[in-house]
């Protein structure tokens, strides 16, 4: 039995890590498109091309929700998805990748913290709160950060705590292939509209296409099903602070890709977020010990 459970989590870890690798690569190349379709063009394609691979490789339709409150957590999980996915597009046209995603993390962070009843925990709170705030002063001078842009991915955060909320629910309903096909539709269905009107035509360019289908691969068929794999094999905490690797990830994929440079103290500032995600996994992990001995 212990080998089963440590072989599942090491599939859980590795599905987690992947997945964070692939959908920053992804990130960075929809910034890229920005300039041609914008935020709610490039979000248009992602979901749509998303949707439509899910829809192919797991086939949906052969196990779909039969109960009303089973069709309201997919609903709800696809919006908390749709929600994150515009959001942080329109945070990240403001500012650099890795702040975005530093300051998106408090959501899930904010899952594992309020998930703990330990008040050592407090500790990690005051850490992200520190991180948050040393982005503050750049939002003046000449390294200034756009505020909407610091608003939007606050607010992408609160989509991730619901996403990965509301994604626990819904995989105990069924397989996290099926439930990540159907959360994607819902997504899609309410902002591939909103894409297409704001930048008509241009979504159907040669030009435009090869790169929102890669972006919708890197960006959300990958990682989200991965993300699944993992949410069935660990919980909702673990999930979360395993995922505390991000930001440092997103800069990177930002300075690779990008070639975005950040200032001491916006690498201070997401270093703090980490070290509060790694520490919450530390005192759970310790929490945790004496139950399994």
């Amino acid at each position: 039995m212990s080998v089963a459970v440590n072989r599942a989590l090491l599939v859980a870890v590795a599905s987690v890590l992947l997945a964070m690798v692939t959908i920053q690569s992804g990130a960075s190349v929809a910034k890229q498109l920005f300039p041609l379709i914008g935020p709610e063009g490039t979000t248009a394609l992602r979901l749509g091309f998303s949707a439509l691979v899910l829809w192919l490789v797991f086939r949906p339709w052969r196990a779909l929700p039969s109960g009303r409150r089973d069709w309201l957590a997919i609903v709800t999980y696809g919006i908390s998805l749709g929600g994150m996915n515009i959001l942080f597009y329109l945070a990240i046209e403001r500012i650099p990748l890795g702040i975005g995603v530093a300051l998106e993390f408090t959501g899930p962070l904010a899952v594992a913290l309020f998930s703990s009843r330990r008040k050592r925990d407090l500790l990690w709170v005051g850490c992200a709160i520190a991180g948050i705030l040393l982005l503050l002063p750049d939002m003046r001078g000449a390294d200034a950060l756009d505020p909407v842009g610091v608003v939007m991915a606050l607010a992408a955060g609160a989509c991730w705590a619901g996403y990965i909320l509301f994604g626990k629910r819904t995989n105990a309903q069924s397989s996290g292939g099926i439930t990540v096909a159907l959360g994607m539709t819902v997504a899609a269905l309410f902002l591939v509209p909103i894409g297409a009107v704001s930048q008509g035509m241009a979504l159907l360019s040669w030009q435009v296409l090869p790169l929102g289908f890669l972006v919708g691969i890197l960006s959300s068929a990958i990682p989200y099903s991965l993300e699944m794999v993992a949410l069935r094999n660990m919980t909702s905490q673990s999930f979360s602070v395993f995922m505390s690797m991000e930001p440092a990830i997103a800069a990177l994929a930002g300075f690779l890709i990008l070639s975005e440079l950040l200032t001491v103290w916006q690498w201070l500032a997401i270093g703090l977020v980490i070290v509060a995600s790694l520490g919450s996994s530390l005192t759970s992990s310790q929490a945790k010990q004496p139950e399994t001995s």
